[in-house]
C-alpha cells in the first residue's frame, strides 16, 4: 500500500513522464488555408504559438502534416510549410500516414470551413467536412488504429451526416470533439450556469448569417443549458421566423422579452437606435427541448456584433446572462480558447465536453433551415432525441489576451 509520500513521489514521477513525452504528432487536414481562415486561426497557433507571433507559449502538440483540398490564390499552406517544415500531401490519406504505409500521426485537425463551394436551396454551404471525415476514418480503418480528432464548427450541414460522423467515432472508439470557438471564449462576467440548475427559459443573440453564424448562435445558447438539471435529453421541435414575425414573437412572449432585454444589455457593440429600424432581417430560431424548456435565438445582424446569453433559473429572481467576448483581430484571442480545448483531447485521450453537443446543434441549425424553406413551419424532431450529459468542470477562458502559458 502506498504511504502519502509514496504517492506524492509516483504522482510527480508521473508529471514529469508526461512533461517529458515527445509531442504528440498532428495532422491537419483542411479544406483551404488563407490569411484569416480559420486553418489560420487554428494551425497558425501550432505553428506560431498562442499568440501567433512566433514566441511561447505554443500548444504541446506538433503538426507533422497538412492536407489541403483546395489552393487559392492567397493560399498561406505551402509558405507556411516551407517556413516552418511540415510537409504537404496530396491526398487525406498520405497526410495522415505522413507518406508511409499506416497511419502515422496522434490526432487530427479537420477543418472544413472557408473555401469556394456552393449553397443548397437552405443558404447551407456545402463544405466537404463529411466527406473529408470519412476519408480520415477509412484510413482508420485500414491501419487498423484510430486516434483523436477535432471537427471544426458543425459536424455538417446535413443532420444525417453529423449523425452518422459521431456514430463512426463509437464504432471505431476514438475520442472526438467538435464545435465552436464562441462556446469557450472569455465571458464576461466569467460565469458558467450552476451545473445541475433548474433552467427553464433562455435566449440567445448573435448575427451575420443563417449558416455561418446561426452554428455559433445555437452553440452559445447549447453550452449553457446543457448543465441543466437532468442533462440534455434532446429537442421535440423547431421553427425558424424571420422579419415582422421576429418583432411580433416577442412582442407576444413575456418570457423571452425579458431575456431578450437582459441580454442585449449586456452587448458592447449594440448600436444606438430603435431595433425595428436598424435590423432589417431579423432571425429567430425557436427551441423546444423535450424536456420542457423553451428557447429563442436571434440574429440581430445591424444592431450587434457579439455573442450574449440569458437563461431563466427556476427560484431566481433575475436572469443569469453573459456576454461571450470574440477578439476582433489578430491572433482572435477565442480560438487560442478553442486550441486549449482541443489540446487537452489530444494529449489526454478525454474530450473536455461531449461532441453530442454539436451533432444536437449541427441538427437544430438543420432543422431550422429546413423550417424557414417550408415557410417558417413548425418542424416536429424526434430525431433529435440526443442525450448525454455534460461535465461539472467549466471550459470557457478565464483570462484575456494574451496568452502566458501554454
Amino acid at each position: 500500500m502506498l504511504n502519502r509520500r509514496s504517492f506524492l513521489m509516483t504522482a510527480a514521477a508521473a508529471a514529469t513522464l508526461r512533461a517529458q513525452a515527445p509531442p504528440k504528432r498532428i495532422a491537419a487536414i483542411m479544406t483551404v488555408y488563407r490569411p484569416n481562415s480559420h486553418s489560420d486561426v487554428i494551425v497558425g497557433k501550432y505553428l506560431e504559438g498562442y499568440n501567433q507571433n512566433d514566441q511561447a507559449p505554443y500548444p504541446k502538440s506538433k503538426i507533422v502534416s497538412m492536407y489541403t483540398a483546395q489552393i487559392p490564390e492567397t493560399d498561406m499552406s505551402r509558405e507556411r510549410a516551407r517556413r516552418y517544415g511540415v510537409p504537404i500531401f496530396e491526398t487525406v490519406a498520405e497526410a495522415l500516414t505522413v507518406g508511409g504505409d499506416s497511419l502515422a500521426v496522434d490526432g487530427v485537425l479537420l477543418i472544413g470551413e472557408h473555401g469556394d463551394y456552393p449553397n443548397n436551396h437552405k443558404e447551407q454551404k456545402l463544405y466537404p467536412r463529411f466527406e473529408l471525415f470519412l476519408e480520415i476514418t477509412d484510413e482508420f480503418r485500414r491501419s487498423g488504429r484510430a486516434v483523436p480528432v477535432f471537427n471544426d464548427k458543425h459536424l455538417s450541414y446535413s443532420w444525417r451526416k453529423a449523425r452518422r460522423m459521431v456514430e463512426i467515432s463509437r464504432e471505431l472508439r476514438f475520442p472526438m470533439l467538435a464545435g465552436s470557438s464562441v462556446s469557450v471564449s472569455l465571458r464576461k462576467p466569467a460565469i458558467d450556469t450552476p451545473h445541475g440548475a433548474p433552467v427553464r427559459k433562455a435566449v440567445a443573440i448573435s448575427y451575420s448569417g443563417l449558416d455561418i453564424y446561426g452554428f455559433h448562435l445555437l452553440e452559445s445558447l447549447q453550452c449553457m443549458v446543457e448543465r441543466r438539471a437532468g442533462g440534455e435529453t434532446g429537442v421535440t421541435a423547431v421553427q425558424c421566423l424571420e422579419k415582422q414575425a421576429v418583432w411580433d414573437y416577442l412582442d407576444k412572449t413575456p418570457w423571452a422579452k425579458r431575456l431578450f432585454d437582459r441580454a442585449i444589455s449586456l452587448s458592447e457593440t449594440r448600436k444606438p437606435g430603435d431595433l425595428r429600424q436598424i435590423v432589417p432581417t431579423p432571425y429567430v430560431f425557436l427551441v423546444d427541448y423535450k424536456d420542457g424548456l423553451q428557447a429563442a435565438a436571434f440574429l440581430l445582424t445591424g444592431a450587434v456584433q457579439d455573442f450574449t446569453v440569458a437563461l431563466d433559473i427556476e427560484g431566481q429572481s433575475e436572469p443569469l446572462s453573459t456576454l461571450m467576448w470574440l477578439q476582433p483581430g489578430r491572433p482572435h484571442h477565442h480560438f487560442g480558447c478553442l486550441v486549449k480545448n482541443i489540446e487537452q483531447m489530444f494529449q489526454t485521450g478525454v474530450p473536455p465536453y461531449p461532441v453530442e453537443r454539436t451533432q444536437l446543434t449541427s441538427g437544430v441549425l438543420d432543422f431550422a433551415l429546413e423550417s424557414r424553406y417550408q415557410g417558417h413551419r413548425r418542424l416536429e424532431t424526434p430525431q433529435l432525441a440526443v442525450r448525454y450529459q455534460a461535465g461539472k468542470h467549466s471550459t470557457f477562458c478565464q483570462a484575456g489576451p494574451p496568452f502566458t502559458t501554454a
